[in-house]
């Protein structure tokens, strides 16, 4: 049994949080290139330009790139061979606490969603997804999550006989219905399968994979490119000014579900499409 105290969880998440908004990964940057150098609207790459500048400075000057600092979402993989010394929830929720602080971040968490939306101070308490894996590793992922392109993420519960052309249209129905307002380029990640309430964890989880990667199945990596392809063909573009580059990335994530359902939810986030891996 491996043991890790969670004071030292609390510094490592402060960091993360702080890095997560300064910088993005090189994933990420290398998509917006390769976007930049390929866009042939002169608008649209006027605009990937100064959205590849700003990222350059927030990098430099150790400033947020976006002012919308973002939810604390955290994934956390602890192998079942870990012992933490102490409470681990709550040394991750000191952790976003010291590192919102710290970092001048803006604090974006209400305590009540409805009748009380007064601000915690802090950007606490964190969304916080735990899995138990082999081994003796605690894996931290630290997302910060804009509600921009949040609010224009959606979850339907689609028939089975909808099959994989209902996906298609709901994906491009999500996106076109989206338009300007996540702040394009965007990352899509698309979840199908499992039940109303994992299929969202799902799309997330899809939307933070690494930009370049692929599906394992060939037919889903086929998928994904069709779609993609179709989403840029939209010619929303950049901050909605057109041309081609609406999409960075689309990835998905399938679960087995339910022989009467096919739960389907498209998870969208804007060209800050923040994200940092931190295994003890």
């Amino acid at each position: 049994m491996r043991e890790i105290q969670a004071s030292e969880i609390t510094q490592v998440i402060a960091q993360m949080c702080k890095r997560a908004n300064y910088q993005l990964p090189d994933d990420i940057k290398d998509c917006l290139l390769q976007a930049y150098q390929k866009e042939s609207y002169p608008i649209a790459k006027e605009t990937l330009g100064v959205l590849k500048e700003n990222l350059e400075l927030a990098s430099q000057i150790k400033r947020p790139i976006c002012q919308d600092t973002g939810m604390a979402c955290i994934f956390v993989e602890i192998g079942q061979d870990v012992h933490v010394n102490g409470h681990l929830t709550d040394a991750i929720h000191e952790g976003v606490r010291q590192g919102y602080q710290e970092g001048y971040l803006r604090k974006s968490i209400v305590r009540d969603p409805v009748l009380e939306r007064v601000n915690t101070q802090d950007n606490t308490p964190a969304n916080i997804h735990y899995d138990i894996v082999p081994g003796d590793k605690l894996k931290l992922t630290v997302a910060p999550k804009g509600f921009g392109s949040e609010n224009m993420s959606r979850i339907k519960m689609m028939k089975p006989s909808d099959g994989i052309e209902g996906v298609k249209r709901f994906i491009l129905e999500t996106v076109e219905e989206a338009g300007p307002n996540p702040c394009p380029p965007i990352v899509i990640g698309v979840g199908i399968g499992g039940s109303f309430d994992t299929v969202g964890l799902l799309a997330k989880k899809a939307m933070l994979e690494n930009a370049k990667a692929h599906h394992p199945d060939p037919r889903y990596a086929a998928i994904e490119k069709e779609m993609l392809e179709k989403v840029n063909a939209l010619g929303i573009g950049p901050a909605g000014f057109g041309g081609g580059t609406t999409a960075l990335a689309l990835h998905i994530q399938t679960a087995p579900t339910h022989i009467a359902g096919m739960p389907v939810a498209v998870a969208i986030c804007c060209h800050v499409a923040r994200k940092m891996e931190v295994e003890l």
